[in-house]
């Protein structure tokens, strides 16, 4: 197997299919007039980014967020236009996933997400009744962790609990600042363009590493 012993995906854009054009439209739907800026797609900011980096909870995120709407929103609400990111799963990449594991490897998540998406994502990931904990070995969330990427200590937390070193780990992330965040620390890094199929060209970097 060579000098690879451990693979950290990031989950939206790369394990799953977003849709940032959806979320907009689901956050302007239960009032956020301004969605757009409010909204990223790598990296989010003001409360959003409070949620995900743990510094507020699920419930301050709802109190927030109502005041910003202007309106009372339930947790439910809430869920479904964090959930308009989603746009589906390709079972390529689950496939991948279970066959790197089956082949030795260590499979994690090393994602920027919120316990809302997570909610959905332990609920029935694969749309056969799996939740995304089936599928990896271990996950290091930023809500969880309590630090986002590009910041080199979420990338750290996730190297000591697999127990691998920089130069054993391949890091495929379609944000190229946590790309470049990952190599500077001595990962391999590999970087699809959001939603592009990334599986072939891993396994060639695979093959590359271990020659």
């Amino acid at each position: 197997m060579g000098q690879v012993k451990n693979i950290a995906f990031d989950l939206g854009g790369v394990v799953l299919a977003l849709s940032y054009e959806q979320a907009v439209r689901r956050f302007e739907e239960i009032g956020l007039r301004n969605a757009r800026q409010h909204l990223d797609a790598f990296e989010q900011k003001g409360i959003f980014g409070d949620l995900e980096s743990g510094r507020i909870t699920a419930e301050d995120f709802r109190r927030e967020l109502s005041l910003l709407t202007g309106r009372e929103l339930t947790a439910e609400a809430c869920y479904q236009a964090w959930h308009g990111y989603v746009d589906y799963v390709p079972k390529r990449n689950l496939e991948a996933i279970l066959s790197l594991r089956a082949r030795g490897f260590k499979v994690c998540l090393l994602s920027n997400t919120n316990p809302y998406m997570m909610q959905w994502a332990e609920r029935d990931f694969d749309g056969e009744g799996h939740p995304i904990s089936d599928f990896f070995d271990a996950m290091y969330l930023s809500y969880q962790c309590g630090v986002m990427k590009p910041r080199r200590e979420i990338f750290e937390m996730m190297l000591k609990g697999q127990q691998a070193k920089a130069e054993e780990t391949i890091f495929v992330d379609d944000g190229s600042r946590n790309v470049e965040a990952a190599a500077a620390l001595g990962m391999h890094t590999l970087c699809p363009h959001d939603n592009e199929d990334w599986t072939e060209p891993l396994e060639e970097l695979i093959r590359r590493l271990s020659e």
